[in-house]
């Protein structure tokens, strides 16, 4: 497999993986079906729209339509499912998948498009956390991102590992892979072992 048809399938994964998990909390809020469509939207595309936005680019679903593909799926299968029930383990792992996709390939956009060092981890961390952020706010509930599972810690380790990385020029398919288990492995962790930030 060519390495722009990974990228591409990896980023299909990932929109659906976001998608998914914000049409479950959207439906456990009781949204009707436009509301669920929009969470799914909101949770798995706009990290990596604000990301392009930033460095002045189309957003993402302008240059790929095959990502609505993902988020209707993901609609879809919450509609039909009809449950109302915790967001489960596998969704979580599904969204530590989307997390590690979304982190890096937003590093490597700011990377390719010639940011610096710091440029690349905010952007890394923005197309990382932003999707689910903006997802929790709508949904009227506190932001996982804010007080549990070390999210923003895990994005923020995995978009400085690829950074250095890249700063110190190692081959990219490298700092790609190690940066995105840096972040499965950190939340992966930090739910494991109920690691948090320390709070006053």
């Amino acid at each position: 497999m060519q390495i722009n048809s990974l990228v591409t399938a990896l980023d299909l994964i990932a929109t659906f993986a976001f998608a998914i998990v914000g049409a479950r909390i959207a439906a456990n809020k009781g949204l009707d079906y436009g509301g669920i469509a929009l969470i799914a939207a909101v949770a798995s595309i706009s990290g990596g729209t604000l990301r392009n936005l930033f460095m002045g680019q189309r957003p993402p679903w302008i240059l790929n339509s095959w990502l609505f593909a993902s988020i209707a799926l993901a609609v879809l299968i919450t509609v039909i499912a009809r449950q109302k029930k915790p967001v489960g383990r596998l969704l979580i792992a599904l969204d530590t998948f989307g997390l590690a996709v979304a982190t890096v390939s937003s590093a490597n956009f700011a990377a390719t498009n010639g940011a610096n060092f710091l440029s690349i981890v905010a952007l890394g961390l923005i197309g990382g956390v932003t999707g689910g952020l903006l997802r929790d706010v709508l949904c009227q509930v506190e932001p996982v991102l804010l007080h549990r599972e070390t999210i923003g810690t895990s994005c923020l380790a995995g978009a400085l590992a690829y950074a250095l990385l890249n700063q110190l020029e190692f081959a990219e398919p490298l700092a790609i892979v190690a940066a995105g288990l840096l972040i499965v492995l950190v939340r992966e962790l930090s739910i494991k072992f109920d690691w948090h930030l320390p709070k006053i």
